[in-house]
């Protein structure tokens, strides 16, 4: 149930003004992706890329490109990153997916940019300048990964400490 309650607040907190571009959403489908089967990865799928269509359409008032194809299956890698996850949870393991999750998306997301936008020259140096103009949002992508991974993962283990302390002090 966290792992749901995890993406719904990750698109909530996306819906809202997000300053540094920090949000919870790759934490958020690294969790989903280590505590939930692969069958139920489609709800996340439709609530987030519903998420994007309105923002896309109605808040940026732009086109759905090609670029959000390549943002919407970084989703289902985020959450096959989470799964690598399933057979052992360490602090290292989590730290390491969440800064794989950050990289994976600053290099997918802005060649995307690049190949499909017209922002850009077609060229290694139109590619270069996409990916140093994009180091800002990486930062934000950046810390948040590396700060709401950790806390994300660590809730359960923190309602399990709290479940196993209230039945000793009623016990007790």
């Amino acid at each position: 149930m966290l792992a749901y309650l995890f993406i719904v607040l990750a698109v909530a907190v996306r819906l809202l003004p997000h300053p540094w571009h920090l949000t919870p959403l790759g934490a958020a489908l690294l969790f989903f992706g280590a505590k939930r089967p692969v069958r139920e990865w489609w709800a996340p799928m439709a609530l987030l890329m519903s998420a994007d269509l309105y923002l896309t359409i109605v808040h940026y008032h732009m086109r759905v490109g090609a670029d959000q194809f390549v943002t919407w299956a970084w989703y289902v890698i985020a959450m096959a990153i989470g799964y690598a996850l399933v057979s052992r949870v360490d602090v290292a393991r989590v730290v390491g997916a969440s800064l794989l999750s950050a990289v994976s998306f600053f290099m997918a997301s802005n060649f995307a940019t690049w190949a499909f936008q017209n922002m850009y020259a077609k060229n290694l140096s139109g590619l270069l300048q996409c990916y140093t103009l994009a180091i800002p949002f990486f930062r934000g992508t950046f810390a948040s990964d590396l700060i709401f991974t950790p806390v994300l993962f660590s809730v359960p283990y923190a309602l399990s400490l709290l479940e196993r302390r209230s039945h000793a002090a009623i016990r007790g």
